[in-house]
């Protein structure tokens, strides 16, 4: 029998570079090993592709060392790596499914509000939780009452774009917040105030949906905070696992520990050695690994066919795990970055394990 296909849903930028072999960071030539791994073929489209009145899609798939655009059958299982916001395309992409089509990692941009809601249902979770709130002025002035340091970030919004920061000093507070939202911002501008909330501020509020939260005490390198990205997937057994943890250091001209923002990857290893020689790594990579297990599983019985997130996890210079965020869209590359080479082919090689899982009637474990 010939390998099934698997698809791959893509967005526009990546699906015009296929046939140059330009795919940013999607690596998927990796896809690819694995499909001969697992005896399954990756192929490539975009949701205007399908045609549900025929059950086809026009693909680009695999012809020798390149790709070519062919009708085929709608795959039965698809793996989500483009990101839709408009209800449109929810709905389209729910239509799918009700055809019969697996489509895993369906939707892919959750609010970071509801995220956060999601994971207080957990009391085991709950102690690992920042303080949070929908950001309104009322509810900004709440925690400034209760905190000294205020992170204010979009709701909606990936790779640092748009983050703000709070920071009391003596009687009054400093607002430190970026000139664009676009990814390549270099200008951070600064204003100092008292009791009313700078106009700018105010007006940001209004305009987009932002969370206020508690600025997270989190663990110093060479003086500056890190954080922890961690790919966590479904394998070929549907089981939750983590594929790889890359740290990531705050630049010195900002707060943001962003890749895209100019933060620097490290392994974590190396971290620990040189500024917390006291920890156990063994016992620090327990607790990472089982608040990790908790919050896939937890996200996974919540959240329809999740099955590859990418957490970002801070630590206290105890060793301690505490939750920022989810990303449903992993951006993969800091293993890349950090020359973490197997996990950032692992991190491809996952979806389609999974994939194929499926494929054969498996049912993921929850």
């Amino acid at each position: 029998m010939e390998n099934p296909y698997v698809g791959i849903l893509v967005n526009d930028t990546l699906f015009d570079g296929i046939p140059q072999g330009k795919t940013i960071y999607e690596a998927i030539h990796y896809y690819s090993e694995a499909g001969k791994e697992y005896g399954v073929i990756p192929c490539y489209f975009r949701i205007q592709d399908v045609r549900m009145d025929t059950m086809k899609v026009r693909a680009y798939i695999p012809s020798g060392e390149h790709y070519v655009l062919a009708w085929i059958d709608l795959p039965k299982v698809i793996h989500n790596r483009a990101i839709y916001l408009d209800h449109a395309s929810y709905d389209t992409l729910e239509s799918w499914t009700q055809h019969g089509i697996i489509l895993f990692n369906r939707w892919n941009r959750y609010s970071k509000l509801l995220i956060h809601q999601i994971l207080l249902k957990n009391d085991s979770i709950r102690p690992h939780m920042p303080g949070t709130y929908a950001a309104n002025p009322i509810n900004v002035r709440m925690m400034m009452n209760a905190y000294d340091s205020l992170i204010i970030k979009p709701t909606n919004s990936s790779i640092g774009r748009g983050i703000m920061k709070m920071d009391r000093l003596g009687t009054g507070w400093r607002l430190i917040y970026p000139a664009s939202m676009r990814i390549s911002n270099r200008i951070w501008r600064q204003i100092r105030f008292s009791k009313q909330l700078p106009i700018s501020l105010q007006k940001k509020l209004k305009n987009r949906s932002y969370i206020v939260q508690q600025c997270l005490p989190l663990a110093l390198y060479d003086g500056r905070p890190f954080d922890l990205r961690i790919s966590a997937q479904r394998d070929e057994c549907g089981e939750w696992g983590i594929t790889g943890i890359v740290a990531k250091v705050a630049s010195r001209k900002h707060f943001l520990t962003n890749v895209a923002q100019g933060g620097e990857v490290m392994r974590l290893p190396d971290i620990l050695a040189r500024e917390y020689p006291s920890l156990d790594p063994t016992a620090v990579y327990q607790q990472i690994t089982d608040f990790t297990m908790r919050v896939a599983k937890h996200l996974s019985a919540e959240l329809p066919h999740l099955a590859d997130i990418g957490l970002d996890i801070g630590l206290t210079s105890h060793g301690f795990p505490l939750f920022i965020e989810c990303n449903s869209k992993d951006q993969r590359y800091s293993f890349k970055e950090a020359d973490m080479m197997e996990e950032w082919k692992s991190t491809f090689y996952k979806p389609i394990a999974y994939a194929k899982f499926l494929l054969d009637g498996g049912t993921p474990v929850y």
